[in-house]
């Protein structure tokens, strides 16, 4: 077989001026890369490895990488942090010569206690399990516009096992867990969660802004805007706000005596144990089957 020595120089000289070219753009490449070069400081690092890598962005920077960046820069501090524990705080201070910051934790909260044991539902969903999806049809099936709709996308989306779905169907957050990350606070389309400081006891459990005590035919434990709350309380602490109490938390609100009198256990006082107390004359729900459908 004879090649064409033409086709041969053709195939030679094509192989060379790609070679050569290939060579030129890596040379390009490495001067480039030489010349804006940027070394990353060797503290990032260290800082890094006393981080708890949970990379949750409760901070406010995307992951914990990035937030090290930030402390070498001084453009935070390491109290910013909601889920390392003090000692670890206090030693990237030491190292970085700054202070540790005063950033008290936050945690999710959430403004609905209307499990399937206490509250209505007017049809029985049929499709994917979730909120989103549910939401979706109508609103979702509670007769509550405000409730949880009970499938868990929260639970599902929290990478700390800070939310567990009660028998009723109803997010319960473990504040030890919760890291503040948000993530809960996105995918909730009934907008039930939101962060905040882990000091804020006195808690309105309910989002429901309509008013009457026949809004207990939908949900027992539905803020009746009955005004008792901000009655008892001290004042300026509660006032009444499109039918719900509004807490003003600048004020002390270490007390329970405004949840004394709801008669529905619609505000109530979260404890450190994860644990809920509602008020003396507030209704004992003991119920744990769902409520049955009802038409409307």
């Amino acid at each position: 077989m004879t090649i064409d020595p033409d086709k041969l120089r053709s195939i030679i000289t094509a192989f060379v001026f790609m070679g050569g070219l290939t060579a030129l753009l890596a040379g390009i490449l490495a001067l480039v890369n030489s010349r804006f070069f940027v070394k990353e400081d060797k503290r990032i690092e260290l800082v890094e490895n006393m981080l708890p890598h949970t990379n949750c962005g409760a901070c406010g920077y995307p992951g914990c990488h990035a937030f090290a960046e930030a402390l070498i820069k001084q453009q935070t501090l390491p109290g910013q942090c909601n889920v390392s524990p003090i000692d670890a705080k206090k030693q990237i201070a030491e190292f970085l010569n700054i202070a540790v910051g005063q950033t008290e934790k936050v945690v999710a909260r959430l403004a609905c206690s209307g499990g399937d044991n206490v509250a209505h539902r007017r049809a029985n969903y049929i499709g994917l399990p979730s909120c989103q999806a549910a939401t979706q049809l109508c609103g979702g099936s509670k007769v509550c516009t405000w409730g949880c709709l009970g499938f868990g996308d929260c639970e599902a989306v929290c990478d700390f096992d800070a939310i567990k779905m009660s028998m009723g169907n109803l997010p319960q957050i473990d504040e030890t867990l919760c890291t503040g990350c948000g993530d809960c606070v996105k995918t909730c389309p009934k907008d039930l969660f939101s962060l905040e400081p882990i000091s804020y006891r006195l808690w309105v459990a309910c989002k429901n802004q309509e008013a009457g005590d026949l809004l207990l035919d939908s949900c027992e434990v539905a803020c009746t805007a009955c005004g008792r709350c901000a009655m008892d309380a001290p004042e300026g602490l509660i006032v009444m706000n499109n039918n719900l109490p509004l807490i003003d938390y600048t004020l002390p609100h270490e007390t329970q005596v405004p949840l004394q009198r709801c008669p529905t256990g619609a505000i109530v006082w979260l404890n450190t144990d994860n644990s809920i107390s509602k008020g003396a004359e507030s209704k004992k729900i003991i119920r744990h089957n769902p409520l049955p459908t009802v038409a409307t």
